[in-house]
């Protein structure tokens, strides 16, 4: 009976986190507003998602704009595409770890417009220039990480896993659309880079 009594209030306690961690959680959690609401999101908005006081995000953040800033440059990080990339198991057959790869860039890159898209368009004041990798570090340590899931096919490359991966990065976001015809899905489109566009 006593548990039951105490459980209420322990659900309602923030667990431990040092500040980094409590900085990770509400970047986090303000992405997704962010993507929904642009700079008009409210703070207080953020901290009922999750499931702090308003006064702790000022604990670990100066302002809204430090913490705008932060997520936009958490947004536009490589990092998460990285880890994903990374996490591909490479004894799979080329064309799955290149479709896995492509459905982790596309998520990538849906992020990254969700939240320029939506700080471009809302209300409220626009963050400012981000800090951090720039763009072309960030394509840099992508394509590296396509590199590595080309290399044990080395052997059967027309071109290095390097160049292969850069023309793949390439292919992946200048796919051209049109009205008429749905987008290729990613197990398509790779199967397009690996084998041309004649079927059979």
């Amino acid at each position: 009976m006593t548990e039951s009594k105490e459980n209420p209030t322990t659900r309602r306690r923030a667990p431990g986190m040092s500040p980094e961690q409590r900085r990770a959680m509400i970047i986090q959690t303000a992405i997704p507003l962010i993507a929904e609401y642009g700079s008009a999101v409210t703070t207080a908005k953020i901290a009922r998602a999750a499931g702090i006081g308003e006064g702790t995000i000022f604990r670990v953040f100066a302002d809204k704009d430090e913490l705008m800033q932060a997520c936009v440059a958490e947004a536009l990080s490589p990092e998460h595409a990285v880890r994903e990339l990374d996490g591909i198991d490479l004894t799979q057959p080329l064309s799955d770890r290149l479709v896995e790869a492509a459905e982790a860039l596309q998520a990538h890159m849906a992020r990254m417009g969700a939240i320029l898209g939506s700080l471009g368009h809302g209300g409220g004041k626009h963050p400012g220039p981000v800090r951090g990798a720039g763009r072309n570090e960030s394509s840099a340590r992508i394509r590296a990480a396509v590199a590595e899931l080309l290399e044990p096919d080395r052997a059967d490359l027309r071109r290095t896993p390097e160049q292969i991966a850069a023309l793949f990065f390439g292919l992946l976001f200048t796919q051209p659309r049109t009205e008429d015809e749905p987008d290729l899905t990613s197990r398509e489109l790779v199967e397009v880079f690996l084998h041309g566009a004649v079927a059979g």
